[in-house]
C-alpha cells in the first residue's frame, strides 16, 4: 500500500456529509475548510449570510463540496428548522460539529437570567437537540462523528467564567452521555478544548495586549492558538482512525492545561 493510500484509509472524508455549526467564523471556519478539503459534503450553519457565502464561495472554488444554511440557533424553532435545512442540502449527516457559541460573561453578582438563557440555548441545547436529530440515525446507519468545541473554563474558571464555563461544562457531560448511548452503533463523540484563540469570540480578551501575552506564557509552546491549529485534530475525530476514541476532551491548547 502506497503511503497517500495509508493516508486516506485512515483520514480521508470522501463520501462522507458533515454538518458544521458556527462554521463561518473562527475555529469553526478552520474545521470546515479542513473536513470539506479532506472530502467531505460540508454544510455550514451560522446566522450571517455574508460571512456564510464567502466561505462556501472560497471552497467551492477550490474544488470542495460545499453549501450554507442561515439559521437561528438561539431558540429550539430555529435549531430544529436549521437542523432540517441542513439535512435536505447533501442527505443525513455523518459528521456533526458543534463550533456555534455566545461568550456572554458578566461578573457573577451581575449575570441575569437573559444571559443566563441565551448562553445555555446557543452553547448547550442547540448541541443537544442537533445530536438528538442526527444521533439516532448515525447510529442505524452504523457510523457517526459528534464533535463539540467546549473552553479550558469547562475545567478551570478564569476570566469571569459565568454562565459560558457552566455551559462548556455541561457540553463535556453531554458527548460523554452521547458517547455512552451510541458508540455501540459506531458513533463517536467528543471534543476539542481550545486554549486562548483569537477569534471574535475572544474579542474582548483579544483587546488587551499584557493578557494576550500573559496567556502566551503560560502555553508550553509560548504562543497563542490560531483557529488552523484545530484542522488536523478535527479531520481525526471526524475520519475513520477515531473509532476507538470516544467519550474524551482532547486539548487543543499548546499545553496551557497542563502548565
Amino acid at each position: 500500500m502506497t503511503s497517500a493510500a495509508y493516508l486516506s484509509h485512515l483520514f480521508s472524508l470522501d463520501g462522507r456529509v458533515a454538518v458544521v455549526t458556527g462554521g463561518s467564523s473562527g475555529i469553526g471556519r478552520a474545521i470546515t475548510g479542513a473536513l470539506a478539503r479532506a472530502g467531505a459534503s460540508v454544510v455550514v450553519v451560522a446566522r450571517g449570510k455574508a460571512q456564510l457565502a464567502e466561505t462556501v464561495d472560497e471552497l467551492v472554488a477550490g474544488g470542495c463540496r460545499a453549501a450554507w444554511v442561515s439559521g437561528d440557533l438561539s431558540t429550539r424553532d430555529g435549531i430544529r428548522a436549521a437542523a432540517d435545512e441542513a439535512a435536505g442540502v447533501f442527505g443525513e449527516p455523518d459528521i456533526l460539529v458543534n463550533c456555534a457559541g455566545v461568550n456572554l460573561r458578566p461578573p457573577m453578582g451581575e449575570l441575569g437570567e437573559d444571559v443566563w438563557d441565551a448562553t445555555m440555548t446557543l452553547n448547550l441545547e442547540a448541541p443537544f437537540l442537533l445530536g438528538q436529530r442526527f444521533g439516532p440515525g448515525m447510529a442505524e446507519r452504523g457510523y457517526g462523528r459528534i464533535i463539540h468545541i467546549t473552553s479550558q473554563q469547562a475545567h478551570r474558571a478564569f476570566v469571569q467564567s459565568g454562565a459560558y464555563g457552566v455551559s462548556k461544562g455541561a457540553l463535556e457531560s453531554l458527548a460523554r452521555s452521547q458517547a455512552e448511548a451510541w458508540s455501540p452503533h459506531g458513533v463517536t463523540c467528543n471534543t476539542l478544548v481550545p486554549g486562548f484563540v483569537m477569534t471574535p469570540l475572544n474579542a474582548r480578551l483579544s483587546s488587551d495586549e499584557r493578557k494576550v501575552a500573559a496567556l502566551a506564557e503560560r502555553t508550553l509552546v509560548g504562543r497563542n492558538g490560531l483557529a488552523e491549529d484545530f484542522a488536523g485534530a478535527a479531520v481525526f475525530l471526524a475520519g475513520p482512525s477515531s473509532a476507538y476514541v470516544t467519550g474524551q476532551s482532547v486539548f487543543v491548547d499548546g499545553g496551557f492545561s497542563v502548565h
